[in-house]
């Protein structure tokens, strides 16, 4: 008889303790989420304050400096709406205020996954981000001045003694940031690479393989992202064919991948 009695009390205890498990996972969730809630919103503050701190003291500098790869060239630029010069300076701004705060940014991120990692995942992260935001100034400051420069002189050369140029600021401003973010991400290519390979979703001698294929991709990446001329596809393609290269012998170092 002690014996039935005791049954319903243990699948009552089960029952409890189960319900105990979900509610504190379903409370753990709700922390999390308050805690990216909080975080996000603590970004976005860092931000929009630098970003009203630069449009007050900063702009004027931004402004002055940009252009002057065009200036240098007797190039002037010129705005056909009563609206271009600010919209302009906004967006100037703004991708400045991003950068500015890039490190607070990242440090919140890395404050947020931390806990969930492990000592060694730790480390693996930190490397992965000091070699991605390295490769990325690498690439930002080899497009700005190296091949924004060279594609500006070439144009400049083509169309001397033909016609005046005269660039629209908003259009010069768009061109230049695209152009110069898509080398800072093309040179992120042998960090893809590496995970790609440490994942076990390619190898190094796959990537050989296809090295052919690759330079054809290349090739046609470099004509999407560039203006339609073949001097800065070239400018592109060539630091890419070298980046897929250095993914492949990384790969190589870092070993063997995971076999799952």
């Amino acid at each position: 008889m002690d014996r039935n009695k005791a049954l319903p009390e243990l699948a009552i205890d089960s029952e409890l303790a189960i319900a105990n498990e979900n509610s504190e996972e379903q409370l753990s969730l709700v922390d999390h989420i308050k805690e990216l809630r909080k975080r996000l919103i603590y970004c976005m503050i860092v931000v929009t304050g630098c970003f009203f701190g630069i449009i007050t003291y900063g702009t004027d500098w931004l402004m002055q400096l940009l252009p002057s790869p065009v200036k240098e060239r007797g190039i002037n630029l010129i705005f056909l709406g009563l609206s271009e010069v600010l919209t302009a300076q906004i967006k100037v701004a703004f991708i400045a205020a991003i950068i500015v705060s890039m490190p607070i940014i990242l440090w919140q991120i890395w404050d947020f996954i931390k806990p969930a990692l492990y000592v060694d995942e730790r480390k693996g992260v930190l490397i992965f981000t000091f070699w991605s935001l390295l490769l990325f100034v690498l690439g930002v400051s080899f497009g700005y001045g190296v091949v924004f420069v060279s594609a500006i002189t070439f144009f400049v050369y083509i169309g001397e003694n033909i016609a005046t140029p005269m660039l629209s600021i908003s259009q010069y401003i768009g061109f230049m940031f695209s152009f110069v973010l898509s080398f800072g991400l093309v040179f992120e290519m042998p960090v893809i690479t590496f995970v790609l390979c440490r994942l076990g979703i390619t190898t190094p001698q796959q990537l050989k393989e296809l090295r052919k294929y690759a330079v054809l991709v290349i090739f046609i990446v470099a004509a999407f992202l560039t203006p339609p001329d073949v001097f800065s596809q070239i400018l592109m393609a060539a630091p890419m064919l070298v980046l897929y290269e250095v993914g492949i012998w990384a790969a190589k170092l870092g070993g063997p991948g995971d076999k799952r």
